[in-house]
């Protein structure tokens, strides 16, 4: 069992938790995840370590509420205990030697990009920034994002904070001023990633990202997350889940992660049922 240090509401849809892990804590490194399970009933759940302090014997998990097993674990309060949380799992991100990057986020794909940032302030790097969400409401690690950017650019949708436009308006910005990046890594929602790559791709400058397809057990063995890179097969468990996002697959991608939607949204009507009715009793 693994106790809820404590728990933080960064926007009405986004929470983020400290558990008390040591042992993940030792070996966790940017770019890594862990697979938990709310309980004995729970599925597995996969989520990026958004940070991880070694002292305290803790790490930080930063998840969005979209369905069942997310609204769950979002009622546990600080003091509880979750049932499964095993880590770190995936390769860590590999930025040592970069010199100067900039950092791409999108909604709460911030939270996975954020300690690659980290990482790479704390290696010396010139570290530029461009965080993207639909609107301010929504807007998460901003003083955490410019404690560690050299330059940091922050874009809405509707302009209700920061600049108005999407992620890509700004890196183009940055590369049509002149900046020359050893590396452009990009994290956020699939189709996000999708054009970012492609706008580097012009610029030809080397562009990593990080996958987030449906995944199970972590380690390769049940192939549900596999990813089409350079025509080959990868698993994003195990092979990643950082990828040249110049080979991968989008539209398959996108495609795959969408088989399941129907199921998740009845699912987490399901549990949404639940939570009313412990609310009446």
């Amino acid at each position: 069992m693994y106790r809820i240090v404590k728990k933080t509401a960064l926007n009405p849809t986004v929470t983020r938790m400290d558990i008390e892990a040591p042992d993940v804590a030792k070996k966790a490194q940017p770019g890594q995840f862990i697979i938990l399970r709310v309980d004995e009933d729970g599925e597995r759940l996969p989520l990026t370590i958004a940070d991880y302090d070694r002292e305290k014997g803790t790490v930080t998990i930063i998840f969005q509420i979209v369905g069942a097993s997310t609204t769950r674990l979002n009622m546990k309060n600080e003091g509880e205990f979750i049932e499964d949380f095993v880590g770190p799992l995936g390769t860590p991100s590999r930025v040592e030697g970069l010199k100067k990057v900039c950092v791409v986020g999108g909604g709460v794909g911030c939270a996975i990009a954020y300690p690659v940032a980290k990482k790479l302030h704390d290696l010396g790097a010139e570290v530029h920034s461009v965080v993207g969400f639909r609107n301010r409401d929504l807007v998460i690690l901003e003083d955490d994002f410019r404690s560690v950017s050299d330059k940091y650019m922050l874009m809405t949708d509707d302009g209700s904070y920061g600049e108005k436009g999407l992620v890509t308006n700004a890196l183009k910005a940055l590369l049509d001023a002149g900046e020359k990046y050893d590396e452009v890594i990009v994290i956020g929602p699939v189709i996000m990633m999708k054009f970012v790559c492609q706008l580097t791709r012009e610029y030809g400058v080397k562009t990593t990202v990080s996958m987030n397809p449906i995944m199970i057990d972590g380690t390769g063995m049940c192939g549900g997350c596999r990813v089409t890179v350079g025509g080959e097969t990868k698993f994003a468990c195990v092979d990643g889940p950082d990828f040249d996002g110049h080979l991968v697959d989008f539209d398959r991608l996108m495609k795959r992660n969408m088989m399941y939607k129907p199921f998740e949204g009845d699912r987490k009507r399901e549990a949404d049922c639940r939570l009313m009715s412990k609310e009446v009793e």
